[in-house]
């Protein structure tokens, strides 16, 4: 019978794998571990304990706010502050990034980046959500209190991104850029064991995640991508949490397409706290990111905390084949 590797033990065990490393990324990685496990808890008694239903009020994009959204952010907040290792933190749910006390003796020389309940419009159903995390490294003095460049740096400078989806069971994916792997929470042990080492994106897939309820606002070459892949006799599969339909295509192969449309010509999700980590775990798979410009989701500029964008992401070929649509319906003056 193989051994069980806890996340604990993968996480420090991988850090040799960074000559210079300190530990500091480890035990922030293991301090999202547990504010997982703190959140996880929270979403499978909502209906008990009244954390069900609207809060009330809206974040930055207009989304109407959960009450377990703010539950959530206040949880991973409040770990982030006991640890020490992170300088501050940018939220789906925050007008503005936050900065956190410094603790005795550590430069906390990282910024986390956080959508704490991703499809959170499918709580009061019960269907499953989840939580993306993106980790980059400072680029002001570590000495001195974070700012927001810290923050408004493009993807390809995470060091580390993952997601954890609140399921059937609960399972933790994350990456520091060398290849991806997974973790199974074990109710019984109270503790994420690797499930699923090595993760890759199957090159082809037979699904498509899109809300296709909004077809006749999408633009052309999207609509033309989405007729070829029903004739195809590709499976639409649309949950309405990324975290969910991303992990599902990871697994099976497909692709997750997330346009503009008359309502919102920017896009709808925000590339600081989903489309880049989502992107960089992709990328590790072996998969594509790309926006409807179709440049590289990990490219684009930040220059908001807020900033929106279109995102196509999923199984190389099905990205690059939908990139070949783009070039020929899309209108050559646009």
């Amino acid at each position: 019978m193989n051994r069980i590797t806890t996340l604990d033990e993968f996480i420090i065990d991988k850090q040799k794998d960074f000559p210079f490393a300190t530990g500091e990324l480890s035990g922030l990685l293991r301090d999202i571990g547990v504010a997982a496990k703190i959140v996880n808890r929270e979403v499978n008694r909502a209906g008990l304990v009244n954390i069900l239903g609207l809060d009330g009020s809206t974040n930055q994009t207009g989304d109407e706010v959960k009450k377990l959204d703010i539950f959530a952010n206040n949880k991973i907040i409040e770990y982030m502050e006991n640890s020490g290792e992170c300088s501050g933190i940018a939220s789906e749910e925050l007008e503005d990034f936050i900065k956190l006390p410094s603790k005795a003796n550590k430069e906390a020389k990282y910024v986390l980046v956080v959508d704490p309940l991703d499809g959170s419009s499918n709580i009061d159903v019960n269907v499953s959500v989840g939580t993306i995390f993106g980790i980059y490294r400072r680029v002001t003095d570590h000495k001195q209190e974070c700012t927001i460049e810290d923050f408004l740096q493009p993807g390809n400078k995470l060091v580390a991104a993952g997601y954890i989806l609140y399921g059937t069971s609960t399972i933790l994916i994350y990456t520091t850029g060398n290849g991806v792997n997974g973790f199974t929470l074990d109710p019984s042990l109270g503790e994420f064991c690797l499930s699923h080492k090595d993760l890759t994106i199957p090159e082809y897939g037979d699904f498509y995640s899109i809300n296709q309820g909004y077809y006749l606002q999408f633009d052309l070459e999207m609509r033309r991508y989405i007729d070829h892949c029903s004739d195809s006799k590709r499976s639409l599969r649309y949950i309405g949490s990324m975290v969910s339909d991303v992990h599902r295509n990871i697994i099976y192969g497909g692709i997750f397409l997330y346009p503009v449309t008359r309502k919102n010509p920017l896009g709808k999700l925000r590339i600081l706290y989903e489309c880049n980590p989502m992107a960089m775990i992709v990328e590790q798979c072996g998969g594509r990111a790309i926006n409807s410009n179709l440049e590289r989701i990990l490219d684009v500029p930040v220059t908001s905390l807020h900033q929106k964008s279109p995102i196509m992401l999923g199984s190389k070929h099905l990205v690059n084949e939908y990139e070949e649509f783009v070039m020929k319906y899309r209108p050559q003056n646009k």
